[in-house]
């Protein structure tokens, strides 16, 4: 039973996978970056979504897609009051976003319009790191307040990411979290991984965070138009 268990799962991994390659063969062609933002509940995902929307307000096309166990729109809301389109995903109490799930949202949003899509995943440091869904990079928020041994409790989360962003850093007066001890975590996961510490209430660290967003879209636009 229990490799017949393996076999079903490779085979569901499998399929996803496939998806997941067509999707990003179709954003790749329509000329649309995409990014995953996976982190923990309360790690501030939706606060960084809203205020990268905020800084690339009239610099670029942005679209998000929303992804929620429970079937409420409350995030979607806040990105569509900011003039941006957004699509709610629904997942039915699954603990990720799979490649199928964003195949059908990217029905409902007029992609070929925008310059960035960006996909809020369930809050959850496990399930979204088994799941390609056809992004062109891979995002984790820690947060100060979640501590500093993440690294070394949820490893896989942080070993096939291209950028980690450490958030609520304006906390740190106040809470006992080394940052070197976490970054040392990191570090053996993913040698020289592009790191951004800030804070959404106090905007520190945000304008790198966006340089990078905004180089990765300029560059990704100039391979595939050359």
């Amino acid at each position: 039973m229990a490799t017949e268990k393996v076999q079903v799962v490779e085979k569901i991994l499998d399929a996803n996978d496939q998806v997941a390659s067509q999707t990003q063969t179709l954003l790749t062609g329509s000329g649309v970056f995409s990014i995953n933002i996976m982190a923990s509940p309360g790690a501030g995902k939706t606060s960084v979504i809203l205020k990268t929307i905020e800084k690339l307000s009239g610099k670029m096309r942005i679209g998000v897609i929303e992804g929620d166990t429970a079937p409420v729109t409350i995030d979607a809301d806040k990105v569509m009051a900011m003039g941006m389109p957004a699509v709610q995903i629904n997942t039915g109490g699954q603990c990720h976003l799979d490649a199928m799930m964003i195949d059908r949202a990217l029905k409902h949003i007029d992609y070929k319009a925008l310059d960035l899509i960006i996909v809020e995943n369930v809050g959850n440091l496990i399930c979204p790191a088994a799941f390609k869904i056809g992004t062109h990079a891979n995002v984790v928020i820690s947060s100060v307040p979640e501590g500093d041994d993440k690294p070394y409790k949820y490893t896989n989360i942080y070993r096939g990411i291209d950028v980690l962003l450490i958030n609520k850093i304006d906390l740190l007066p106040y809470l006992d979290f080394r940052m070197d001890y976490f970054q040392q975590g990191v570090e053996i996961l993913n040698p020289g991984l592009t790191t951004f510490k800030v804070s959404c209430k106090t905007e520190e660290g945000f304008d790198q965070w966006i340089h990078w967003l905004s180089q990765q879209v300029d560059e990704f636009k100039n391979r595939i138009h050359a």
